[in-house]
């Protein structure tokens, strides 16, 4: 899927359905780091992607909060 397709995905959920999903998704990074420091992790990649998602959510977040000025 396609960074554009994911930001509109995300924009059109409300505000609660955001943060609930930065929650779910700081959980998996937390159980991914876990198994990372294990030597059990197979897709390391899925903590950039994570990482990069949670980022998009909180900034989505902050400018509903700040009414979309920059």
């Amino acid at each position: 899927m396609k960074v554009n397709e994911v930001v509109k995905e995300l924009r059109a959920l409300s505000d609660e359905e955001l943060i609930s999903k930065v929650k779910e998704a700081k959980k998996e990074l937390f159980d991914l780091r876990l198994k990372q420091s294990t030597g059990s992790l197979e897709k390391p990649s899925r903590i950039r992607e994570l990482r990069k998602n949670v980022a998009r959510m909180q900034t989505i977040l902050k400018e509903r909060e700040n009414g979309g000025e920059k």
